[in-house]
Formats: structure tokens, sequence, C-alpha cells
């Protein structure tokens, strides 16, 4: 990294790198695509953006200046304002002194001046969705240079109904192909997946892993040094998805699951309680989700859930069409892209 970066990156206050940076930043300066999974106040703006500049700054990238049509380097993508402004602010110190110029512009503000702030110029934009739509729509922002597409918190992007907008950006004629831009997706998201068996875990990690859902299995005949890379990956956002039995899990603190999956429905109701108390901790929200089939039924669980008042749960019984349960795997696929989709590069 040039010396005016490293200047930079001192008086943002970084001393040493968080666990997201450590992993991003040599991913992205290698020119590779990366999707993160790291909570707020993790270090994760800082994980794209240093990188990021790092690379236009060794690629020579020249002042842009006023003109009808920009056309940025970097484009960086939020799902609110304040998300989008707090990564504009983090911006502005990573490249004081330099030539690079970053621009925000969000919904709620005039168009015609988040237009003036563009024509200005801009090797950086920041935006919400609609008005980055917008602003291309009225011909204000060329993509032909754009190297980098950052979507941050691209999970949440999806809940609140932008996944089209999405879709719709990378989709326009002069937006380069995937293989001559770096796509760069994090996201909040993190999930726990139970099954019954060690076999299975590894299985259905390395099954996650091939259909680009990072993944990582934890189960009793794992070596400790290996337990503890699963761990640290899947705390640090590097695998979002842990399989695990629930054996292995017991003891573990794990903050900030925002999904359950049960593969395998436990034996007893009193691991279904810890299982799903996993989840939804300290006021948060959370989600468990459990398969289940005619052969391998828990009717007093069933029963509890039903029953119960407070859970409605989709409990139709799927015939076994296919031999042992690679229907449920594929069930457990569609399950976590629902909660992943978009969010990882296909």
């Amino acid at each position: 990294m040039c010396h005016t970066l490293t200047v930079n990156i001192a008086k943002a206050g970084y001393s040493k790198p968080t666990p997201v940076q450590k992993y991003s930043i040599p991913i992205i300066l290698a020119g590779r695509d990366l999707m993160a999974c790291a909570q707020t106040g993790s270090g994760k703006t800082a994980a794209f953006l240093v990188p990021v500049v790092a690379q236009m700054m060794r690629d020579g990238v020249t002042a842009s200046s006023f003109k009808e049509q920009q056309e940025p380097e970097c484009i960086i993508t939020a799902p609110t304002r304040e998300l989008i402004v707090q990564i504009f602010r983090e911006a502005r110190k990573f490249v004081y002194g330099t030539c690079i110029r970053p621009v925000v512009v969000y919904g709620g503000t005039q168009t015609d001046y988040s237009i003036r702030q563009v024509k200005q110029g801009c090797n950086i934009l920041c935006a919400t969705p609609g008005r980055l739509l917008d602003i291309i729509g009225r011909g204000k922002i060329g993509l032909h240079n754009v190297k980098y597409l950052v979507l941050d918190e691209a999970d949440r992007m999806l809940d609140m109904g932008f996944g089209a907008d999405m879709k719709k950006l990378v989709s326009f004629p002069d937006m380069p192909q995937k293989e001559k831009r770096q796509t760069l997706m994090f996201s909040n998201e993190r999930a726990l997946v139970f099954v019954d068996t060690k076999k299975k875990a590894d299985f259905i990690a390395c099954f996650l892993c091939q259909e680009n859902i990072p993944a990582t299995s934890i189960h009793g005949d794992r070596e400790q040094r290996e337990r503890e890379i699963a761990l640290w990956d899947f705390r640090s956002g590097k695998c979002p998805v842990l399989v695990a039995t629930s054996v292995a899990a017991r003891g573990l603190d794990i903050e900030n699951v925002q999904h359950v999956i049960n593969f395998d429905l436990p034996s007893t109701i009193e691991e279904y309680v810890h299982r799903i108390g996993r989840t939804g901790r300290c006021g948060n929200t959370g989600k468990a989700v459990s398969f289940f089939d005619n052969n391998s039924d828990v009717s007093e669980l069933v029963f509890l859930i039903t029953e119960g008042g407070r859970l409605p749960v989709n409990t139709q019984k799927v015939g076994l069409e296919i031999n042992g349960k690679s229907w449920l795997l594929e069930l457990c696929l569609r399950q976590l892209k629902t909660v992943f989709s978009g969010i990882y590069p296909e």
C-alpha cells in the first residue's frame, strides 16, 4: 500500500486488522470475488474500502473532471441512507490527500442535487439502490469502467425488496461481465444446521460449498485444532453456515445466529428447545426451521409445535420418492438460498 493510504488508515484509528479485515483484504487485493459475513462494528467497511482504494491507486486512477456522465471505477450500494452515508464518510478518510473522489447519493434528497454532486467528478459512487438506478437511467452514470461492485448488507437489501434492483444493476448492457470486475458482498446473516451424524455434517458442508454457499462443519471426529478453525471461520464470517451435530455444538457460545435449521429432528423436546435457543438471543429476532418425514417423525414434538398455538409451521408430509434423504438435502439448500440467494456470486 502507498504511504498516503497507510497514513490515512492510521489516522482512522486502525492499528491492527479485525478478523473480517484479516480474511477479506488479501482476497480482494488478489483480484478475487468475495462474500463475507460480519456483524456491525466488526470493521467490514474498511475490509472492502482499504483494498479497493489501494488497487485504484496502484492502477494509477486519475482525477475525474466535470462532465455530464461520470464513469466511476467503484460502485458501493447499501440498503439505507444512514449506512451509505457512513460508508461515504469512511471512504473520504481513506482517500484523503489523493485524487480519488467519492460521492454519495440516496433517496429523500433532491435528484438534481445528487446529479450535481456526481457531475463534479466521481471515482467511488456510494448509493442506495433506488437512487442508483435512477441516476443510471438518467444517463448520469456510465458503467463501462466499473471494476469493483460492492453490495453491503446484501441480505438486508433482499429482505427490503431490493433483489430486483440488484439484478437490474448487474444486467445493464454496459456493466462489465463478472469476469471483468470484482464483486464484493457482505452479509450479516449466519445459519446453524443440525444433523444427527458426523458423516452427514461433512457431506452437507461440502455440498453447500459446491453450491456457492461457504460452509464448514463441526463434530466429534474433528481434531481440536480443526474445530477451532471451523468456529473461527463461522464467527469471523468466512463461512456463514455451520453444520454441526448436537453433541459437538453443546457448550458453544455463538452469538448473532439468525437461522437454525434442523436437518434431522432431535429425539427429544429438550434437545429441540436447546437447538432453537441458539437463535433469537438477547432480544434479537431469529428463525428456526425443522425438516421431517414419515420415517423420522417425532409425534410428541410435532404435536407440541402444531397445537401450541405459538409456532405455526407447515407440517405437510412429503413422500419419499428418492432413496434415503436426498430430497431433504435439496430442501435444505432451498432454505439456505432463501437466506443467502443473491449474496453469493454464481
